[in-house]
């Protein structure tokens, strides 16, 4: 446990890439294998199951420290982080546990069938035998908030430099239905007679942002263009008759579409697609917000089915008859891809789009709402299908976000490192004399900025309610979002989607904000 300490501060506490992979690689090298792959586990948000509520971690804290719920809930709102609260609250002590990381987290895990009170035992027996830091590390293990600044590509990078592997075939390693209490750091990333989980997905090729001219690319021949559709990326995988369905984000989300598990066996054996899981009806894409009625239910109804039709847009093929084709130019993985129209109807070739000239792609692209697209794919013909995100063959051409001016009208306090500033803004925009709020917006001003506006809110604090303040609505920033719809559950009727601080208006004053009357007509040009 001392040493995944060391190793969760050291990656708290450094912004550097260079310097993180480093602690990774030697913690991977230097840690028992249990700890090892319980740290890969950790990292790759594969995480024991929460056995114990926050607001039993909180009472027990009070409790043990003294501290009266007030106060308590004081230095919560102060501090930004419930881990680290209680971390500092706890009575201070310099005992140091010689537990390994892989034997805290099965305490945890056999926490299952025990009563509240037995919970509790354990729990602050474990607080009594931990340092402040310990305990900080011990306590976001419980609550899984582990936010340290490493991704994926981060952890593969680490383990591929310690043990001189490729760095995609640990990418493909650690992907997949795998857990630390059924296998060992040998069998998943050293043994060299390692068996493929028929479930596994491969790393998903991702494209960087077009940010200089199109025509820097050279020949529109040379490329294939296709629509950027506004859905779930994903995965469909068959293999020996059974069907995967993984989203970009390392979920398994097969439970969710049926249907589309269903289309997938008629699929030869061997079979894995890259794609988007896309609302469809009539040969239209619907709203992106009828996934969302899928993805948060754990019982699908049949009307759920029918209100929220799917289909799988395919992009390219990975696998075809148990052969891995990622190496293969996109042509060849295209002929193949071409030979599935016909398979099932709810699986779909994303059809490219022909031009003689990049300008003429251009009138594509700003027509792609109209489309209930994000704007163009542009992919190399000869390219491979690559692990991650690599500059150069595949890019994203999206159209420029909608924007509206709000006002600020309430505020909030960050978490970690921002835990002190007002960093989380609600936003609103006039109702012939009144403001109402309509979005939340949590990033887009530069440090600057945020230490301007929390000065401000200081200042200007109109009503406080818990940690949100109401301030004098003076501010006003342009909000950038990708989507709107209708919304039922939001004061002003709609839901905006992504959204985000564009810029700061200094040159305009409150009035001069957007209306209610005007996020509904963007409602009707490009919402349901």
């Amino acid at each position: 446990m001392r040493q995944f300490t060391e190793l969760f501060l050291q990656l708290d506490q450094t912004n550097k890439t260079k310097d993180k992979t480093e602690f990774l690689k030697a913690y991977f090298l230097e840690a028992p294998d249990e700890d090892k792959l319980w740290a890969l586990a950790l990292f790759t948000h594969k995480r024991p199951k929460r056995n114990v509520k926050t607001a039993q971690l909180r009472e027990w804290c009070r409790e043990v420290s003294g501290v009266a719920e007030w106060m308590f809930e004081e230095c919560y709102h102060t501090v930004g982080d419930l881990a680290e609260t209680i971390s500092l609250l706890l009575p201070k002590t310099q005992i140091g546990s010689d537990q390994s990381l892989s034997a805290v987290i099965q305490l945890l895990l056999d926490m299952k069938n025990l009563s509240d009170e037995e919970k509790k035992a354990v729990i602050i027996g474990q607080w009594r035998k931990l340092n402040q830091e310990g305990r900080f590390v011990f306590n976001k293990l419980i609550t899984g908030g582990f936010r340290v600044g490493v991704s994926q590509n981060l952890i593969t990078q680490a383990i591929a430099d310690a043990y001189g592997m490729e760095k995609t075939e640990i990418a493909h390693r650690i992907m997949g239905n795998w857990s630390p209490i059924h296998t060992t750091f040998q069998r998943l990333i050293l043994s060299e007679s390692q068996e493929d989980d028929l479930s596994r997905p491969y790393p998903f090729c991702l494209a960087h942002p077009l940010e200089s001219e199109i025509e820097m690319l050279g020949k529109p021949e040379d490329w294939l263009i296709e629509w950027k559709w506004d859905g779930i990326r994903g995965q469909l995988i068959q293999r020996a008759g059974e069907v995967y369905i993984w989203s970009r984000g390392e979920e398994l989300i097969t439970d969710r579409f049926p249907e589309l598990a269903d289309a997938a066996l008629s699929l030869p054996a061997g079979t894995v697609l890259d794609g988007e899981i896309l609302p469809f009806k009539d040969g239209t894409p619907l709203p992106f917000g009828l996934l969302q009625t899928r993805i948060g239910r754990k019982n699908l109804t049949k009307k759920i089915l029918m209100d929220a039709p799917v289909v799988f847009i395919m992009y390219d093929l990975l696998e075809w008859k148990g052969k891995d084709h990622r190496n293969l130019p996109m042509t060849q993985r295209r002929k193949i891809l071409e030979s599935l129209k016909s398979t099932h109807d709810l699986l779909k070739v994303s059809e490219p789009l022909h031009a003689q000239s990049w300008r003429e792609l251009a009138l594509h692209r700003e027509n792609s709402r109209e489309r209930k697209a994000e704007g163009l794919m542009v992919k190399n013909k000869k390219s491979p299908y690559e692990a991650g995100r690599k500059r150069g063959n595949w890019w994203k051409w999206k159209i420029d976000p909608l924007t509206v001016d709000g006002v600020m009208l309430y505020a909030q306090k960050g978490h970690g490192r921002r835990a002190d500033l007002y960093t989380d803004y609600t936003l609103a925009v006039w109702k012939q004399d009144q403001l109402i709020p309509f979005t939340k917006a949590y990033s887009g001003l530069t440090d600057k900025e945020i230490r301007e506006v929390d000065r401000f809110v200081k200042k200007h604090t109109q009503e406080r309610f818990g940690p949100v303040r109401t301030v004098k609505p003076e501010l006003v920033f342009e909000i950038a979002f990708e989507g709107i719809q209708e919304s039922p559950r939001h004061k002003s009727g709609i839901a905006l989607r992504f959204p985000r601080i564009l810029r700061w208006r200094r040159d305009k004053k409150p009035e001069d904000a957007n209306s209610l009357e005007d996020l509904q007509a963007l409602l009707q040009l490009y919402g349901k």
